[in-house]
This record gives structure tokens, C-alpha cells and sequence, in this order.
């Protein structure tokens, strides 16, 4: 659902950046308050897991379409909304510049569709309730189905939001050849399908936290006197989703299909796998131009090292490997600055213990 910058005017553009710049805002406002150390090496490794989560385009059957996860429900049980927002910045950030994936232009409203939704809906209206009721009882048990409703109904929820966010604001970007209604018609029902695998594949993650170390499930533990009990350290659940990122980006990401996604799919259709041609754009042609894109276009080319996830100019299977392998490095290197260059998540002193 990485918009491009042709699809979005100038004014919309800013005006998402905007957004995205006040919710990024209140978030670092809020990690300033917070004291939870642990969090720090969950962060940088729960990012990585998105970013190398989001180069698997899966498909969905039928249809001459693929999705992949956004990541930010998986992010906001685990680091809480405000971090996992920050989170998904560095990975749309990331993906942006340096792997071309997603316009310049369009990174705040990228943002907003993919990460503020996810992060801060999917956490307070659904997540932090859920969690929190006493649905199915107050055993293992049902706190596992908890977690499984809570993370489907999460993501297809909060991606058929960021779906929506699209069509509006190319509609407010002025694109006459997306009808709103048309536009609305393609992109719901695919980000349904997109949703809810993605909302199993999430379920599936944090129920593995859960059996391994649940007090880094938010809310979990708050539910239960005395909480859940760990089975495993925080060392090396940590290291067991390291090791998950690594295989994913630099291994399974091989395998991902090669169907357009959702947009892509909506925007211009699948002809040549046999499929419609939906919305039917010209891919070399569509949208608007602006002197705001083609700068934000050329910055673009000059940062992005790995374009599209491949060596340039080169077909190598090892450039997927290397973009996986490297952006996940990235994602996780560059949580880990921004978190000590922000004091985020500093030790209490033994004053304050």
C-alpha cells in the first residue's frame, strides 16, 4: 500500500507530513516519560521482523493480486502505540530512501495509511480492550484466543482504514481518473483478503511471545494477578525473532509473489497474468506531476542503493538477499540510535529506584 508520489498533490502531501510530523511528535513526548529499558533491544528486533516481513507479498487467490503485512498492530502490542509508531517510521523511512519503495513526496501520508491507524487505533479502540476483558475467562487459554480476535479484527480493521486514506486523498489530489467510488470498490475488498492474512501471521508471532515471554505483550499481564509465566529469557526470545527477520528478509523474501499488491493492483490490474485490468492506468503515465515530485523523485534516486530490493540494473536473486538482510540490519540499527539519541527508555537512576 506504498503510495507513490503520482498519486498525491502537493498541498495533500505536506498536509500529510504534517499529520504524521504531530502524531511522531506526541509519540517522542510520550517515550520521554517512559522507563522501560527492555524494551529497547524489542524494538530494534520487532522492526526488523516488519520490515523484512513486509518484502513477502503473498497471494491472494483469485484475484491476480498480492499483499503484505504493514506491521503496525504486530508493533503496538508489543512496544505499546507510541513506539511501535516511531518504529514504523524508521521502516517506512528506511524503504523509502534507500530502497525506492514508496514515493518521497508520499512518506507522510505512507504513514499515516500504514502506521498511524495500525499503531494507535488498532491499539486503544481494539487491542487495549480485548485484551483487557474477561472474554473466554482469565486462563492461558483465553487469553490465547484474545490475542488471536484481537490481532485479526485489528488488522483487517485498521489496513481497511489506511485503504480508505488512499482513495480519499488522491480524491483530494485531484486525480480524475480514480473515481471515488470505483476506487473504493477495488481497494476495500483486497485489503479485506490482505487483512486478514496478515492478521493470522500477526496472531501467530504474538502468540509466540506470549509462550515465551508474555510480559512483553501489552496488557497481558495486567489482567492476571501475578501474570503469566515466562518459559523463556528475554536474551533469547529476542534472538529467536533476530533469527526470524534474518530467514524471512534474507531467505523467504525469495519466494514472495511476484503479483502487483493491492494499489498497484487496483490502479492499473494484473492483464498479463490473465486477470482485469481494473482501474486501468497507464504504469508509466498516471496520476499527477509536480515540480514537488520530480525533487523529491531525484533526492529518491540518489539515496536509494537497493531499488526495488535488487542490485541495479541487475536481475540476482542476491540482491533480494542482500536487501533483506542489509534493511533489516538498517531498521534495527537505526531504532536503536534514535532511542539513545532520544534518552527513550533510559535505566532509572537509584534515585528514582
Amino acid at each position: 500500500m506504498h503510495m507513490a508520489d503520482a498519486l498525491l498533490a502537493p498541498a495533500v502531501a505536506a498536509t500529510m507530513y504534517v499529520a504524521s510530523g504531530a502524531a511522531a511528535g506526541v509519540s517522542i513526548k510520550k517515550l520521554r516519560e517512559d522507563n522501560e529499558p527492555q524494551k529497547l533491544p524489542v524494538m530494534a528486533v520487532t522492526a526488523a521482523v516488519v520490515f523484512a516481513g513486509q518484502m513477502i507479498n503473498y497471494t491472494i487467490p483469485g484475484t491476480g493480486s498480492s499483499g503484505h503485512m504493514c506491521g503496525g498492530m504486530l508493533l503496538s502490542a508489543l512496544l505499546g502505540p507510541y513506539a511501535g509508531f516511531l518504529s514504523m517510521i524508521v521502516v517506512l523511512a528506511i524503504q523509502c530512501l534507500f530502497f525506492a519503495d514508496g514515493g518521497l513526496m508520499a512518506l507522510g501520508a505512507n504513514i499515516w495509511n500504514m502506521a498511524f491507524y495500525g499503531c494507535f487505533v488498532g491499539y486503544f479502540l481494539i487491542w487495549k480492550p480485548i485484551i483487557r476483558s474477561k472474554w473466554f475467562g482469565d486462563d492461558k487459554s483465553a487469553m490465547r484466543k484474545r490475542i488471536i480476535i484481537a490481532s485479526i479484527l485489528g488488522c483487517v480493521i485498521t489496513l481497511q482504514l489506511g485503504a480508505l486514506s488512499v482513495v480519499i486523498e488522491t480524491s483530494l489530489s485531484g486525480i480524475t481518473e480514480l473515481p471515488f467510488g470505483a476506487f473504493v470498490g477495488l481497494m476495500q475488498p483486497i485489503h479485506l483478503a490482505i487483512g486478514l492474512v496478515e492478521g493470522l501471521v500477526t496472531a501467530a508471532v504474538l502468540c509466540f511471545v506470549f509462550e515465551t515471554r508474555p510480559e512483553l505483550l501489552r496488557d497481558v499481564n495486567e489482567t492476571r494477578e501475578g501474570g503469566f509465566e515466562a518459559k523463556r529469557t528475554l536474551k533469547a526470545t529476542v534472538v529467536t525473532l533476530a533469527i526470524v527477520a534474518l530467514v524471512v528478509g534474507g531467505g523467504l523474501s525469495l519466494f514472495a509473489s511476484s503479483n502487483p499488491d493491492g494499489l498497484e493492483w487496483a490502479l492499473f490490474g494484473n492483464a498479463d497474468g490473465g486477470y482485469s485490468t481494473n482501474m486501468g492506468l497507464d504504469e508509466d503515465n498516471f496520476g499527477v506531476s509536480s515540480q514537488a515530485a520530480d525533487t523529491a523523485g531525484n533526492i529518491q534516486e540518489k539515496t536509494s542503493f537497493l531499488p526495488d530490493y535488487a542490485f541495479p540494473n541487475s536481475d540476482s536473486a542476491a540482491g533480494t538477499t542482500v536487501s533483506g538482510i542489509v534493511g533489516s540490519a538498517l531498521v534495527a540499527g537505526v531504532a536503536i540510535l534514535i532511542c539513545l539519541a532520544g534518552g527513550f527508555f533510559r535505566k532509572k537512576n537509584k534515585k528514582e529506584a
